[in-house]
This record gives C-alpha cells, structure tokens and sequence, in this order.
C-alpha cells in the first residue's frame, strides 16, 4: 500500500524552497491523510517539524516556533530542538535560544550536533555584541569539527570566529582567521568561495585596505560569471549580495573611497547595465546617485545632472515595484494564514475524530466504566476548547503582524517617495545662476543642495530621527528657498532653550512639505516683501509644539491662483504627510499631531501648529 502520508511531507519538502503555499498544501494533505484514522506521535513531529522549516525558511519565525514546540511535544528529537534553537534567534528571542542551546549541551548529541549547539550559541552572542563569549563557543565547536574532520564547519566556523575578532576590533587575529577560511573555502564548491571572498572582502572595506578588498571582489566577480546556469538562477546570484552588480558596484565604491574616479566610473556604469538586465532597482538606483556624485564632484555637472534625473525616475519606478511588493505581501501573509488556520482546524477535527472513536469503544462498557468516560469527555471538550481558542489566539497574532508588516511596507514605500518638484525646481535655479554666468551662487547653491539631499537619503529608511537632525535638515531647506526667493520673504527660527532636542525624535523631512506649501503657495505670489516665522515651544516635559507661519497671500488665494497639475502636485504630497502621520500614529499611539489655520481675518496668512510628543 501507498504511504500517503510519507509521499505528502516528501513533497513539501521538495517544495519548500521554491513555492511555500504548495509546501504548506503538501503539510495539509499529509494531515487529510490521516484524519480518519489516529495518528502516532512520530508523523505528528515529522508533520509539525516539517511545517516548523517551511515558516523559517520563508522568514515567519513565530510561526516556526509553535510548529517546532508542536512536533518536540510529540517526539522531543535533538535536530528539532536545534531548529527551535535557530528559530528564537530568528525572531530576536536571544535568551531563549541560549537557554535551549544549553540544556542540548547536557543531552546526548552527535559531534554534528554538539558542533552546531555551540556555532549557535556563538550566533547568539555575536549578534549581541558579546565577542568574547562568541570567541569561546566558536572555537569549541572549531576543536570539536577540526577533530572529527567536519570539514565545511571548519570553514563556516573559521569565517565566523574571524568576524567576531572584527567585531571586537582585534583585527590582526580576524584577519588570520579570514585567511584560514579563504583557503577552506576553495575546497568547497563555488558558491562558497564567493560567498567567503565577498565577506573577507567587507572586512577590508572596514579596514580600510581597499586594495585586497578590490583583488577579492574582482576574483569574487569571475567566479560568479562561470557560474552554471542553474547558480545564476538562485536569488542571491540574481539579485542578492553575490550579484555582478553588487560586486561591481562595491568595487566602485573601494575606488571613490581612494578618490579614483575614473576607475570608478566603468565599475558604475556595468552596476547600473547588470542591474537594469536583472531588474535590480535598489541597487540601480545606488549606483546612479553615485554616479552622478563623481560627476558633479569632478566638475561635470551637465552628466551630473543628466545622471540625478535618470536617478529620480529609477526611484519613482522602485517606488511603484515597493507598492506592487506590499500588495504581494499582503496576499502572501493571508493566504499562508488561512492554510496554517486550515492545518489547526484539521488538528481539531482529528482530535474529535479521536474523541468519537474512543467514545464508541468506551460504549461497550458503559456499565462498568460510566465515570471514567463522563471524565474523559470533559477533558477532551476541555482540549478541544483549547485547541480553538489556540487557533484564534495565533490567528488574532498573525493578523497583528501582518498589519505591522503592513504598516512597515507602507511608510517604507511612502518614504521611498521624491519630490521631483523641488529637484527640478532647485536645477533650474542651478541653470539660472550658470545662465547669468553667476557659476560661483551656482556652486555654492548645488553643493548646499547636495547636501541636503545626501542628508535626506540618510535618513530615509528610519521611521523617525533625532529633533536635532530634522532641525539641521529644515535650517538647510529654508536656506536653499531663502538663496532662490530672498526677494520673497525674510525668514526666522527659533528653538525653546528648555527643549533638549535630544530627547525628542520625528518623522524625517516632517516639517519640510508645511515649509514649501508656505513659500511656494503663500510667500511667493505676496506682492510686498513677506515673512516665514518657525518657532519650536516646550509646552510640558513630554510635549513640544512646532509652530510654523507666513503672512502670503492665505490658502483661498492660492487655490485661486493655482493649475490644475499644481493641484494634483499638492494634494499628492499632503496626502503623503497625511498617511504617514495617521500609520505612525496608529503604530506609536497618538504621537504626532498637524493643525492648520488661517492667521489674519481676511484669510490671509497661514500657521501649521504640530504638537509632538516625547513617547
């Protein structure tokens, strides 16, 4: 006969790098397979611990856990216990992971076992910037691998004990260790050396011997090429950090480092051709900002302007593929959701089916064995509200970190976001002052904008920045705007000396939006010689009020006086401000707050008045 459930769970396990939905339906049919009749304690672990590797796999480690716990509650193995291990350090739950690590090392264990307890609990302490005792286990999993010739742990533990030397700053012996695994590594297959030259070759970066790191990541770069066709297919190959255009964009960087631009330049432009071909925006767009940063700082700006324009476009198409991605990703959670909500309702009903079973054979002795089945009844109902209660707890918590997964996609993909506006505008200004053959104002003009943006990309991936810094990054803006329209308007900011501006943190580029829609849309149509005022107030110890306000022509005015596209170009960027200040306010409670109001009675002037609190 056909072991259904065997051929299921080898199936799902074929799947599971490839398509985890599939995966999970093979788990579910090695589940369906069963309920009718019992299944013993051994196909629950597999079944569970099989599950427990689909969802660490495709990074849902809470996920991971249950299943793990599930499958060691029937079968407590030592692999399994390993995994469960690795998925708490996964999911950030360093003590619990150590805790388990070492409990294993009081267990019976394979050397293969004991090597890998004591590999995660260096994983565990490096990851905790505890170098020492990340040393110490490293190197008694090394003792024990060198001892019994497990060879590719050598190499991985080599390589590890050498980045926790780099990490303690110990250089000179990470550097030996780096040397042992480079050497390891060539007796490897392919894909390993690289993956080991590419991390040697970060440490160089960090040390700054750019030299060696340029000569390994150029060898890095041909293995990759001779790569069979099925390698070149692996996403890390593709798109990831062993790409061709990540390796010939990190070589440009070692050369920009030395101030060698011209041996950069080559090394950008094949990043931004591989990277196009493979449709690699991140990256993409990386290597054409940097490119356009040579260029303006050896004085072509006309290619540095040409390369900033290709750079914006490429953002404004990664910002539609992050929309696309979160639209994925949302149908991705929920169906893995439901199909993990289908496995815990086929749990329930082979737990009834157990029930029903038991209750008939408990039947035939119902005289002589009446309380010991009304007891068992009620204990079986009592599990069986277990289990659904269970089931609706894991998926109120799934629903939660999809939403927060959610939430995270979407400010990701609103900060991605440009203003194109303000870029054009600000080089047109650039090819105003060249046009007046006024080259200094234009240099000092681009250079104050170049740092502006640098500082705006900086901090584009934070949720929020230090007052001081927003502070920094509005005094610059208003600058810029001031050096364009100094005929508009005369400006002020001033900074509560109670405030300590180090206490406080905001969205970045917050305050930017409210200071433009008052020079561009207020200020500048003003006839006579206006005025922007910016004013931060402590109000308590938790909450400060940021104050900005111009006496223009008033929002009615300007509406008036506006096209449609300068419509559109508004209500997008408000809408912006908008949502990410109601996704931050739902993720942080409450903690920003925009009011906007005219300032003089006949609706002339603006004040945008934003409370901000310190939790």
């Amino acid at each position: 006969t056909i072991d259904y459930f065997k051929v299921n769970i080898d199936s799902a396990k074929y799947a599971l790098r490839k398509d985890a939905k599939r995966s999970i339906d093979f788990v579910t049919k090695a589940f369906e397979s069963v309920t009718v009749r019992k299944t013993n304690q051994w196909q629950n672990a597999i079944a569970f611990e099989t599950l427990g590797d689909i969802n660490l796999y495709w990074q849902l480690p809470d996920l991971a856990i249950s299943n793990y716990k599930e499958s060691i509650r029937a079968i407590p193995v030592a692999d399994t216990r390993i995994k469960l291990a690795k998925a708490f350090m996964q999911n950030n739950n360093y003590q619990e992971s150590i805790s388990e690590y070492k409990k294993l090392l009081r267990e019976d264990l394979s050397f293969y076992q004991r090597v890998e307890v004591y590999e995660g609990l260096g994983d565990n302490y490096m990851t905790t910037n505890d170098a020492v005792k990340s040393v110490f286990n490293f190197q008694k999993g090394l003792d024990i691998a060198n001892q019994h010739k497990i060879t590719p742990k050598i190499t991985d533990l080599n390589s590890k004990i050498g980045e926790a030397y780099a990490q303690s700053g110990a250089i000179d012996e990470a550097e030996e260790y780096f040397g042992n695994s480079l050497i390891l590594s060539k007796n490897e297959n392919k894909r390993r050396a690289v993956e080991e030259k590419n991390k040697v070759a970060d440490f160089y970066n960090q040390k700054r011997d750019f030299a060696k790191e340029i000569e390994l990541r150029q060898e890095a770069l041909n293995e990759i090429e001779s790569f069979d066709d099925e390698d070149k297919l692996n996403d890390d190959v593709n798109s990831g950090f062993l790409s061709p255009q990540r390796q010939n964009y990190k070589i440009a960087n070692a050369y920009v480092a030395q101030d060698q631009y011209e041996k950069a330049i080559p090394y950008l432009e094949r990043s931004i051709r591989e990277a196009d071909a493979r449709e690699d925006l991140v990256v993409q767009k990386d290597a054409m900002r940097k490119l356009s940063e040579i260029y303006r700082d050896i004085g072509d700006y006309d290619k540095a302007s040409e390369g900033y324009q290709r750079y914006v476009e490429v953002v404004d198409e990664l910002y539609i593929k992050k929309e696309q991605e979160l639209s994925q990703a949302k149908r991705f959670n929920k169906e893995i959701a439901l199909k993990q909500n289908r496995i815990s309702s086929l749990e329930s009903e082979r737990a009834i089916n157990e029930s029903r079973y038991k209750l008939a054979f408990e039947n035939q002795e119902l005289i002589q064995k009446n309380n010991r089945v009304q007891k068992w009844i009620i204990g079986t109902l009592i599990v069986i509200a277990l289990l659904l209660l269970f089931t609706a707890y894991n998926q109120r918590k799934n629903v939660n970190r999809q939403k927060y997964a959610n939430n995270q996609l979407a400010l990701k993909s609103l900060r991605s976001q440009m203003n194109p506006h303000f870029i054009f505008n600000a080089l047109n200004s650039v090819n105003s002052f060249i046009a007046n053959n006024d080259e200094r104002a234009a240099n000092k003009y681009l250079s104050e904008f170049s740092q502006l943006m640098r500082s705006v990309l900086e901090n584009s991936e934070e949720d929020f920045i230090p007052l001081f810094k927003e502070i920094e990054l509005l005094q610059l803006y208003v600058k810029l705007e001031h050096f364009r329209f100094k005929d508009k308007f005369d400006y002020t900011i001033t900074v509560d000396e109670r405030i300590n501006v180090e206490d406080f943190v905001i969205p970045p580029m917050l305050l930017q939006p409210y200071v433009e829609n008052a020079v561009w849309h207020g200020l500048r149509y003003k006839e006579e010689k206006g005025k922007l005022e910016i004013d931060l107030k402590q109000t308590d110890s938790e909450t400060i009020a940021i104050t900005i306000t111009d006496d223009g022509i008033g929002r009615k005015k300007s509406k008036e006086l506006k096209t449609d596209h300068q419509k559109k170009q508004k209500s997008k960027g408000m809408g912006n401000i908008r949502k990410r200040i109601s996704i931050l306010n739902e993720m942080y409670r409450d903690k920003v707050n925009v009011t906007v109001e005219d300032v003089f009675e006949n609706e002339e002037g603006t004040r945008v008045r934003l409370i901000l609190k310190k939790d």
